[in-house]
């Protein structure tokens, strides 16, 4: 049997030298490699964009529409039945104080007169048929010819007649006021703005026939939604403007707030007195009402400086001594065209990211450049 073979012993001793010294060279490589990620997974420092928080005077207003209407509105009805023979006006006519309207058939009315007058008649013959016998009885009774029953009947007689007479003149002139009552007349200098009768209807006593909008002052009438009245104003005045032409303005004052919210709406009903109204704001114009809120001071910050926590709203704060980023969440008051207004969550001085925050993570390193807004 022969032998295995043996290396000398100078060839194994450096071999052994070889392979530490690739195992060291293997290890220093590893460790490099290693050092080469770490410095390549730290995040660079970003530029952004950043504002100094700071509290502005943030002047709200509101702006509504509606419509001119007349102060006073009349509701115009015959105070008598009938059958309606004429109508002289239409919606939009406009009319003078005592002017006619309308007419009902007044043949009932007229008959009723007549048998008022023919009573009148009546009754100043049964006057003087008492008279005389009065008269009569009076003489005699002075004369001693007459007893004094005989004569006191007489004298009652007369008064009874006389007390008929004033009853039936008294019929008389109520007959008299139910034939003018037949004719339909203004009550005011106006505009008419409803009708519900045609010719041949018959109308209702106090049925509404017309509806007059008497000349004078004009008010805008606006339905407001609830929440805008526990808003604070600035005062009572109120901006008015044409929608056909903005350029007509007018201002306007509060002059009535209804105390009941209309159960379909939601809203409630707000009167405002037009001061020198324009001629081009007419009955039924369509105009807008501005009012405007007291000034307040508030955060408001750009729509960009907006990020989320979650579901919060929130924002990047800067941290002044290292540079780095952390998410703050915050409240929002109201969003604006552009900007939002913070309630809570900022004080003024805290630095935030305004532009260039959609890529930042919490803790990472900043660079930036300063905002600065009017």
């Amino acid at each position: 049997m022969t032998s295995p073979t043996r290396s000398p012993p100078a060839f194994r001793a450096s071999s052994s030298r070889l392979l530490a010294a690739v195992g060291c060279a293997a290890i220093g490589l590893l460790l490099a490699g290693c050092e080469q990620k770490t410095a390549a997974t730290a995040p660079p420092a970003r530029v952004v964009r950043t504002e100094v928080v700071k509290l502005s005077e943030r002047r709200q207003s509101i702006t509504l529409t509606g419509d001119v209407q007349a102060r006073v509105l009349a509701d115009l009805s015959f105070r008598v039945s009938g059958r309606v023979t004429e109508r002289l006006v239409e919606v939009g006519a406009h009319v003078k104080a005592g002017q006619l309207l309308a007419k009902i058939d007044p043949a009932e009315q007229q008959a009723d007169l007549d048998s008022a007058e023919a009573a009148v008649a009546a009754a100043e013959s049964q006057v003087k048929v008492a008279t005389s016998n009065f008269n009569r009885q009076q003489t005699l009774i002075s004369s001693g010819f007459t007893t004094r029953a005989t004569f006191d009947q007489a004298q009652e007689t007369l008064r009874t007649a006389e007390g008929s007479l004033e009853a039936a003149k008294a019929q008389r002139d109520t007959a008299k006021d139910a034939l003018t009552f037949t004719e339909l007349r203004a009550d005011a200098s106006g505009t008419i703005t409803a009708r519900n009768i045609e010719v041949g209807q018959v109308a209702q006593a106090a049925q509404s026939v017309f509806t007059l909008a008497h000349d004078g002052d004009r008010d805008a009438v606006i339905d407001v939604y609830e929440a805008a009245l526990s808003l604070k104003f600035d005062d009572t005045k109120v901006a008015l403007a044409l929608l056909s032409d903005p350029s007509v303005t007018a201002k306007g004052t509060v002059r009535e707030v209804s105390p009941t919210i209309d159960p379909k709406s939601g809203t409630v009903r707000v009167k405002i007195s037009i001061e020198n109204p324009p001629p081009e704001m007419t009955l039924g114009s369509a105009v807008s009402a501005t009012g405007f809120i007291k000034p307040e001071q508030r955060i408001v910050l750009p729509w960009s400086a907006l990020t989320a926590a979650g579901k919060t709203p929130a924002v990047w704060l800067v941290n002044a001594a290292n540079k780095t980023v952390s998410l703050k969440p915050i409240k929002i008051e109201d969003y604006e065209t552009g900007a939002i207004v913070v309630s809570a969550g900022l004080q003024p001085g805290d630095r935030v990211v305004t532009d260039g925050g959609k890529l930042l993570s919490v803790g990472q390193q900043i660079t930036f450049n300063e905002e600065t807004r009017s």
